[in-house]
């Protein structure tokens, strides 16, 4: 389904070369100022413009259709939506025959039984992430002095980010990288033991953002090559504050009143202008292909701010059931 939440709710509707995309955001309450110009900030830093993104320029201007009046939220659903003007559909009549490697046009060819929309991506498009980044921005009204900040802190396995990009470009070809996310001033508490810890609810949205392949909490990974009593986070006061903080702020699924720290993995980006091979479905044989349209070298780039979005929406939720 295209929805997501327990009482702060989004709804993700439009696909990539569609007339347009947007975001319903139920649940949030009556009286919060907003207006579209608190939403430029957050959509500038995912527009493409540094080197190594896309080239498709779009204004990503919000037309906020509902759930606002006279400058405040009304308490009913908000919905929020984004023309679609530089879009080249053309670019992608080739995947009905010959689907992308790495893109979902196989498979969402027989999930949707041939009826989904290709043009670049369709509803799988990473365009959707505006949509994301959208309803962030009203969480994060919501958030008080809870403060998230992300930030990509390594590309194609190196700390120079300029370099590894410039690398990929010459290539011809796409690098992944990771993103570090964390949060403060989050309450002790939030969350639940099991289904609804605040690692599931936040990876399941995190997962949502197309490219990402990978999240770990704390220590994460490197955890399973620790023993227990370096693993393990002294607690100093009753604040629950700690020595150390492997656990990424956040033990038995309850935040700990700890910084909460997360990485995540966003894979190379699928289209490359290097030549590929893929099954052509007419001739049931794999040939040479090249795919057109304009793509990111590096998406990772444009993710710290979708990461910090999707991670507003989680505690927003968890904010508002609580209360």
């Amino acid at each position: 389904m295209n929805s997501f939440g327990r009482v702060f709710r989004i709804h993700l509707f439009g696909e990539s070369h569609g007339k347009a995309i947007g975001v319903c955001v139920d649940g949030c309450p009556p009286g919060v100022p907003l207006a579209e110009k608190d939403f430029i900030h957050d959509l500038s830093r995912r527009r493409p413009g540094a080197r190594g993104t896309t080239p498709r320029k779009e204004k990503d201007s919000p037309e906020i259709l509902a759930g606002v009046f006279n400058g405040h939220t009304t308490g009913a659903p908000i919905t929020i939506t984004f023309a679609n003007e530089n879009i080249r559909p053309k670019d992608y009549s080739f995947v009905v025959d010959q689907p992308r490697p790495g893109h979902a046009d196989m498979a969402a060819a027989h999930r949707f039984r041939g009826f989904q929309d290709y043009r670049g991506g369709g509803h799988f498009s990473g365009r959707m992430t505006l949509a994301l980044v959208a309803a962030g921005v009203v969480a994060k009204k919501l958030l008080g002095d809870i403060r998230i900040s992300a930030a990509l802190v390594e590309a194609g396995g190196q700390r120079d980010i300029d370099k590894a990009v410039e690398n990929a470009m010459r290539e011809g070809d796409s690098i992944g990288g990771i993103v570090e996310c964390t949060a403060e001033n989050i309450p002790m508490g939030w969350g639940e033991p099991f289904f609804d810890s605040v690692e599931s609810v936040i990876s399941h949205l995190v997962f949502a953002i197309p490219a990402i392949k990978g999240i770990g909490f704390g220590s994460g990974f490197r955890s399973a090559t620790m023993k227990g009593s370096g693993h393990n986070d002294p607690i100093l006061d009753k604040s629950g504050k700690t020595k150390t903080n492997h656990a990424g702020g956040i033990t038995g699924g309850l935040t700990n009143g700890n910084l909460l720290e997360f990485r995540v993995a966003v894979k190379p980006t699928s289209s490359i202008a290097r030549e590929q091979r893929s099954l052509h479905t007419k001739t049931n044989k794999v040939e040479a292909m090249k795919v057109a349209g304009r793509h990111d070298a590096c998406i990772a780039l444009r993710v710290p701010v979708v990461v910090e979005a999707v991670t507003a929406i989680a505690l927003a939720d968890f904010q508002m059931l609580y209360r």
